[in-house]
């Protein structure tokens, strides 16, 4: 008896695992996967631990909330295709059953079954989509908004971005908008040429489990390599002002126009020296617009790089040049001030004994803030020093023996650069020189009016001993003829 009823809670036993096992046989098999993509880019499907018999038909299902469309059925050697809105986009692999969707849109989030007898797997998809301004093209200290939008068939989870730039450090971005779960809008401010390159927005959520990498790319078109913003010369150097343009270096596809304007010191009047042009193929071309013949666009030895060759400056030549690039009406520029610096002394040449002379060092245009000019004697004291008044950019002082002295043009304790001029003693000789000079154009006059006065006594009895001869003549004709008539 007792064996029957061991037997029968056995059986009993078995019966309920085996029901149980039944049971569970759908829920497995409809258990939800979750699966991320991204908006432009494409996503795999896998239809994993189904068996495919041949000749059966198993079917790939889309289904958004209370909509459902076939997206294909296939078999072993056949394929029909549904209707489903991303069906022209999308592809089977027959040997692994998986499902490759291409272009992939915010509206393509949702579950997506792949159903082969009473067995099916369901992907739940979910869409991200990363819009960046302008196209992912910038102008320099222009700014990077990013906007990432989400979408799938359950609740949108509140996420946790991260941004790395191109160097992959992270960077915090300003959220200006946050319509959260759906909507991120963030913003990174004044952008550089160094900027560019490739970025990558980290996306994460713990419920549901979401670690996705976005990666795009920043262009950023500038001026790749700055140089001071002064330029500081000295009268009758060559000087070539240049501006690097890195649209080769960051493969700027789009093309662009540009100018190279100069304000003279001290005018109001803004002159336009040339202007270039970039084509879509990345090829620079400069055109001289303005009939000054002071400068020249020297070669190019790159195609990158706008040059002005300022050969024997002057003074006038001095001012602030401006580079400025223009796209879509967007503009940046970049300036360049040139300061010439010249020495010179009144009076000019050698020093008499016991007389003055004052040496004047000056520079075109007021100097910065930091910047000054200095006169020093080589080899002087510190009382042999003077030093430009704040904001002046000139200074003079007093000389009254012989010797080299230098200017120098000052930013802080820097010099930029320097002029000498050499103040000479005029010699003892040259007095006498003068002084023989003098005497030997004075023998020279008197010798010139004496000879003058000689020549002209000679000319005067030349006269008279002509006049007497005539007269002589005249006598003798007239006495022949009396003495005919007689």
């Amino acid at each position: 008896m007792e064996m029957e009823r061991c037997g029968a809670a056995v059986s009993s036993l078995l019966a309920i695992v085996l029901v149980l096992q039944l049971g569970l046989i759908p829920i497995m098999a409809q258990q939800e996967e979750q699966q991320t993509g991204v908006a432009g880019k494409e996503v795999i499907l896998s239809c994993k631990g189904i068996n495919h018999h041949k000749d059966a038909f198993c079917t790939w299902k889309y289904k958004y909330k209370e909509d459902s469309y076939i997206i294909m059925r296939f078999s072993r050697t056949q394929i029909l295709k549904g209707k489903a809105p991303m069906t022209h986009r999308s592809e089977l692999n027959l040997s692994s059953k998986q499902l490759k969707v291409s272009d992939l849109s915010l509206d393509d989030a949702g579950i997506y079954i792949c159903e082969c007898y009473s067995q099916q797997v369901s992907i739940a998809l979910h869409v991200f989509k990363l819009t960046i301004s302008s196209n992912g093209h910038f102008l320099t200290s222009e700014d990077l908004k990013l906007t990432l939008m989400q979408n799938s068939s359950h609740s949108q989870p509140h996420l946790s971005i991260s941004l790395f730039n191109n160097s992959n450090n992270i960077v915090k971005p300003e959220i200006l908008q946050k319509e959260a779960p759906q909507k991120y809008i963030l913003r990174l401010k004044q952008l550089e040429a160094t900027d560019s390159g490739t970025w990558m927005c980290h996306i994460h959520s713990d419920s549901p489990s979401i670690n996705q990498n976005i990666s795009f790319d920043v262009k950023v078109l500038g001026f790749g390599e700055e140089h001071l913003g002064i330029m500081y010369t000295t009268v009758g150097n060559t000087v070539i002002l240049s501006w690097h343009l890195n649209f080769r270096k960051i493969e700027w596809k789009e093309g662009f126009t540009g100018k190279l304007d100069w304000l003279p010191q001290g005018d109001k009047t803004i002159h336009e020296l040339l202007d270039f042009s970039v084509t879509t193929r990345r090829e620079l071309h400069e055109t001289k617009t303005s009939n000054h013949s002071w400068f020249e666009i020297p070669e190019r030895k790159t195609g990158s790089t706008i040059q002005v060759k300022v050969p024997k400056v002057q003074l006038n030549h001095s001012g602030k040049f401006q580079c400025q690039l223009e796209i879509n009406g967007r503009r940046i520029q970049s300036m360049r001030a040139l300061v010439v610096m010249q020495v010179s002394a009144n009076p000019a040449g050698p020093l008499s004994r016991g007389g003055k002379m004052t040496l004047l060092c000056q520079a075109s245009g007021p100097l910065p803030s930091n910047a000054h000019l200095l006169w020093e004697r080589v080899n002087g004291t510190q009382k042999e020093m003077k030093k430009s008044k704040q904001h002046e950019a000139k200074v003079e002082v007093s000389v009254s023996t012989p010797g080299l002295w230098n200017c120098h043009l000052m930013e802080d304790s820097n010099r930029m650069i320097s002029l000498n001029y050499t103040v000479e003693e005029a010699r003892v000789w040259s007095s006498y020189t003068v002084i023989g000079a003098i005497i030997g154009a004075s023998v020279l006059v008197i010798g010139l009016a004496c000879l003058s006065i000689i020549v002209g006594m000679r000319w005067q009895r030349r006269r008279k001993r002509a006049r007497r001869m005539a007269q002589a003549k005249q006598y003798l004709l007239e006495k022949k003829t009396c003495q005919c008539q007689q």
